[in-house]
């Protein structure tokens, strides 16, 4: 019995050992004779790589697509830049040496190159193919697409190596300063996404040197990185000057930021939702009155369907707050809500010393001009609500807020005719960045942007919104991020109006 068992095994070890000779780790028992980029990169552990067949696992060329343009003198002068998206969908570049010849290609160029023989080294911090000539370059197309990847400075400072040598595009970039005319993008300058910056290298002797510095636009190029100590550094150099952008829709500073809000207390909603702003500028509301709207589009929200008459909709889907007295000093913050004045439902601490521009029973009361009254202003789970402010106390359909934040995506919310108005802000464009469209609704176009439910339900969350916005330039100089911490029954106004989290104006 034990020497048949014995037969057996050897048997089953031998069938797998035949297999694993004639297919190994390729569908098909074939080696293709391509591979991804990704999968080169990845070879690279911080000393030169001999390429063969062996340390490619058997493949020997990467299909991929040229994305450098030498005709505007702002890349290396000797490198082709090319990227794949063969492994997993994962968009890779990298660069290639190839002295004059590097001009030859433009992009869309589709092209097939024999690494075989090549040394794969990070050369003044750009990981490179050496040893590769024209000759083991084969162009077999024309004009293909070259894909851009549209991302923000964060996510290249935290993932230089992904970008290296890939086709991206920055939108919204400006400066720390509001540029004067005539000056120009010469040398390395520090451009803000709103996520934080990157060195844009401009070469001055390029055709771009003169272009101008745009209060805001869009930068399309390539990645670069560089070596500091052993980090990788990000850098960004357009290629032409059709790579930049400028950026028209007005953006312009709110009179007033939204930095928080209570939408699920702990215990009743009713006469205790409440939400926190901050002034950019001194506002006495008996002259410069405001109003402030809540959208609430659970199903039962009536009426139904995409709201045509937007923030002014009413019934059960949106309310109005009237903001007609009071006084705020610029960069202070203050409070519209219920009027409870509790900061986490019945039975909580008193916030009764705050800043209230307006504390009233919508439970009792109808909303200022339209607005059912409600026990639940935002909902807790499910469809899309959102929070706006306006300048003045009319609103219609057409009225475009002075800020506005959503939270979830459910719901009839646009058509891309009517719907709710957005505002540009850190969040959202009513010109779409990138194909300059008209997108004015949340929902619409790249309006997509939402911040999600705070799970369990019920549990005392208070959403901070932390960002930095700039009163000089008038914009974003880093988006807002909500934070939730939970507040029990006997927390204090100043765990709301902690200045870690909120939201910070700078000049």
């Amino acid at each position: 019995m034990k020497k048949l068992i014995t037969k057996i095994l050897g048997a089953v070890a031998g069938i797998s050992l035949l297999i694993g000779c004639t297919e190994g780790n390729y569908p098909g028992g074939q080696i293709s004779p391509y591979i991804g980029i990704y999968d080169v990169r990845t070879l690279y552990k911080g000393s030169p790589v001999d390429l063969n067949l062996e340390s490619l696992g058997g493949s020997e060329k990467i299909t991929a697509v040229v994305i450098s343009d030498h005709s505007g003198n702002n890349l290396p002068s000797d490198l082709l830049i090319v990227q794949d998206k063969r492994r997993l969908d994962f968009l890779r570049g990298i660069a290639i040496p190839l002295g004059s010849a590097a001009k030859d290609y433009v992009p869309g160029d589709s092209v097939i190159i024999n690494i075989n023989g090549g040394v794969l080294d990070r050369v003044d911090g750009i990981l490179q193919i050496k040893n590769i000539g024209a000759d083991r370059i084969e162009k077999v197309a024309s004009n293909r697409e070259v894909i851009t990847t549209v991302t923000n400075t964060s996510k290249l400072i935290e993932r230089p190596n992904d970008f290296e040598s890939t086709m991206v595009a920055i939108v919204k970039g400006g400066f720390s300063y509001t540029p004067k005319p005539g000056q120009v993008l010469s040398g390395e300058q520090q451009i803000n996404d709103g996520f934080g910056l990157i060195t844009l290298n401009t070469d001055p002797k390029s055709k771009l040197a003169n272009l101008p510095q745009y209060k805001m636009a869009n930068y399309y190029g390539i990645v670069f990185t560089k070596l500091e100590g052993d980090s990788l550094v990000p850098y960004h150099r357009m290629r032409i000057e059709k790579d930049l952008v400028e950026l028209k829709s007005v953006y312009k500073t709110p009179k007033v930021i939204i930095t928080g809000w209570s939408n699920d207390p702990k215990g009743s909603d009713a006469n205790n939702e409440y939400f926190q702003f901050i002034a950019t500028e001194d506002i006495d509301f008996s002259k410069t009155p405001m109003s402030v709207v809540t959208t609430n589009n659970a199903n039962a929200s009536t009426p139904t369907g995409v709201p045509v008459n937007g923030w002014a909709t009413g019934d059960m889907r949106t309310y109005k707050f009237n903001l007609t007295s009071g006084f705020a000093k610029k960069g202070s913050i203050f409070y519209v809500g219920g009027s409870n004045k509790l900061i986490m439902s019945t039975g909580s601490t008193s916030i009764k010393e705050a800043n209230w521009i307006l504390a009233y029973d919508y439970t009792k009361n109808a909303g200022f001009d339209f607005g059912k009254a409600t026990s639940n202003l935002l909902a807790n789970s499910g469809n899309a609500y959102g929070i706006a402010i306006f300048d003045g106390t009319t609103v219609t359909k057409e009225s475009i807020p002075e800020d506005v934040v959503w939270v979830a995506t459910g719901g009839s919310l646009t058509n891309n005719t009517n719907g709710y108005r957005i505002t540009n802000n850190d969040f959202y464009d009513i010109i779409h960045p990138l194909n300059l469209k008209e997108q004015p609704f949340y929902r619409a176009g790249s309006n997509t942007n939402a911040h999600t439910y705070n799970t369990p339900a019920d549990a005392g969350y208070f959403n901070y919104m932390g960002g930095e916005f700039n009163l000089t330039l008038g914009r974003w100089t880093k988006a807002r991020a909500k934070y939730a911490p939970t507040l029990t029954k006997e927390s204090k106004l100043a765990e709301i109006e902690d200045p870690l989290y909120l939201t910070k104006l700078v000049e």
